[in-house]
């Protein structure tokens, strides 16, 4: 249902696009009931996204682009900048910079990695957190979280790496069904040429050392070839530049993945821990 607040707290992209999107419908002399016909949508959502009383879509942009785009992609471009606007503020820094990593190296403890997240687990995630979030939020930030998918796919290839504590993937987050719908998929992920996934066992700190215990971090090459570290504690989001600190940073991950098993052993154990969800 469109909300009024959505007015307000809407971004630029948005506002633009609404703008746009009501003056090439007035240019070629149709009405909102008449768009919303050509694109799959009543007349009142073509109001509220011309408004911003509900911004659009990634689904009507791609339909408005069809419709009004006129073949100068205005409309596809405006998909990725409004996706941006959608990400919660301290994650607006990091997203542009995973886009377009040339490598990727993510150590997480807790849960699943969002890159690695189906749909299903990560909407049980972020719907189950606090504060709450409204239904329509809780929405945008699940599409905005599978949209990240598109970096495996992307061409120059990117380089992809993830080790995740062996606990994370026992935790069961929304129901059996879910997990396992989860874990099937990360098995899948790890398959891909680009991907490397390792899994820290339980008993990694039986022995005294865990490297691990200071928490997540993701590490990434940018396309010029800076290495940057990225934090999110409790939300905050801290990118992390100084070179002496990213040494530090990258040697911890490299002591992290020497106590992590093997690729092919990780994912016997994720395939393992789905088949017990059965």
């Amino acid at each position: 249902m469109a909300r009024t607040e959505n007015k307000t707290e809407a971004g630029g992209t948005a506002h633009l696009v609404a703008a746009l999107a009501r003056a090439l419908r007035e240019q070629q002399q149709i009405s909102q009931e008449q768009l919303g016909k050509k694109i799959g949508y009543t007349a009142s959502a073509v109001s509220a996204m011309e408004t911003c009383a509900q911004p659009a879509s990634d689904q009507m942009l791609v339909k408005l682009e069809e419709v009004l785009g006129g073949g100068l992609g205005v409309f596809e471009k405006a998909r990725t900048l409004i996706r941006l606007d959608k990400y919660p503020a301290q994650f607006k820094n990091y997203v542009p910079l995973e886009q377009e990593a040339l490598t990727l190296s993510t150590y997480v403890t807790f849960v699943v990695h969002g890159l690695f997240q189906t749909e299903d687990y990560a909407r049980a995630l972020i719907g189950g957190g606090y504060p709450p979030e409204k239904d329509e939020r809780v929405e945008e930030l699940v599409e905005g979280r599978l949209a990240r998918r598109a970096l495996f796919d992307r061409d120059p290839t990117a380089l992809i790496e993830l080790i995740i504590e062996e606990s994370a993937l026992r935790r069961t987050i929304g129901n059996h069904e879910v997990m396992r719908g989860q874990l099937l998929h990360l098995a899948e992920c790890a398959k891909r040429r680009n991907v490397t996934l390792q899994v820290l066992p339980m008993e990694c700190g039986a022995d005294g050392e865990h490297f691990g215990a200071t928490g997540d971090m993701t590490l990434l090459e940018t396309p010029e070839h800076e290495h940057v570290v990225y934090l999110e504690p409790q939300n905050e989001s801290i990118l992390v530049r100084d070179l002496t600190k990213v040494t530090t940073y990258s040697q911890r991950y490299a002591k992290i993945r020497s106590q992590a098993l093997g690729p092919r052993e990780s994912l016997g154990l994720v395939e393992r821990l789905a088949g017990d969800l059965q």
